[in-house]
């Protein structure tokens, strides 16, 4: 394909969509590659991917692979699904809330995401869903953006005693931030924190890409 071709050069815009939730989403063809970003960051593949790659293989593909249900809130273009999937060929089910139902349109069109049979989307807000699973989990990956935004009920202690009470032993989360200034610096370790040392043990892992830091939480009982 002559757009991949030349997307080693140049990168080269091949849909763009206003939406009500995400404002711009557009899907750019860069370094061989179909990406998905909203006006000012990138929304699935790309940087974005190997962000969260690098966090799954802190928790071990084998580990990964003896999973039997994996929660994602935040499913955008659905790289992280693609990288369980595709790179760790992860064969047990997968739940995905997604609120913006024009990404799920994007991400079926572009990135195939409707062929992935184990996968059950559900539109619907993460805080809701959570509230309503009844569910556990094995592993449940937060990577929830508003453009640059995170919302704030991410870090509030309601919603993380929440997540943390649908995985199962030995669970983890693997929770995408994004560091934009000292107070958010700040807000990741009261959040770190605030997480109960005795029931859970967490920790920041290195940064690979200057603006996001994984968060990594395993349930020890």
């Amino acid at each position: 394909m002559i757009q991949k071709l030349f997307s080693y050069f140049i990168p080269i815009k091949i849909f763009k969509k206003k939406s009500s939730r995400s404002k711009i989403i557009e899907v750019t063809w860069a370094n061989g590659e179909l990406v998905l970003d909203s006006e000012n960051t990138n929304y699935s593949y790309g940087s974005l991917q190997r962000i969260l790659r690098y966090g799954l293989r802190n928790i071990g593909y084998d580990a990964i692979l003896e999973m039997s249900h994996i929660l994602v809130l935040g499913v955008a273009g659905g790289s992280v699904i693609k990288t369980l999937v595709d790179e760790i060929e992860y064969k047990g089910k997968i739940t995905g809330v997604e609120i913006d139902p024009d990404m799920i349109e994007i991400a079926n069109q572009y990135f195939n995401l409707k062929d992935i049979k184990q996968l059950e989307i559900v539109i619907d807000d993460a805080f809701e869903f959570v509230l309503k699973t009844k569910d556990k989990y094995d592993l449940i990956i937060v990577d929830i953006f508003e453009d640059i935004k995170m919302p704030n009920f991410l870090f509030e202690s309601f919603f993380s005693n929440r997540i943390c009470s649908l995985l199962k032993n030995q669970g983890f989360i693997l929770f995408n931030t994004m560091i934009l200034d000292e107070a958010h610096n700040v807000r990741n370790r009261k959040y770190i924190s605030e997480i109960n040392p005795k029931l859970f043990s967490s920790k920041m892992l290195p940064r690979i890409e200057v603006h996001n830091e994984l968060i990594i939480i395993e349930k020890v009982e």
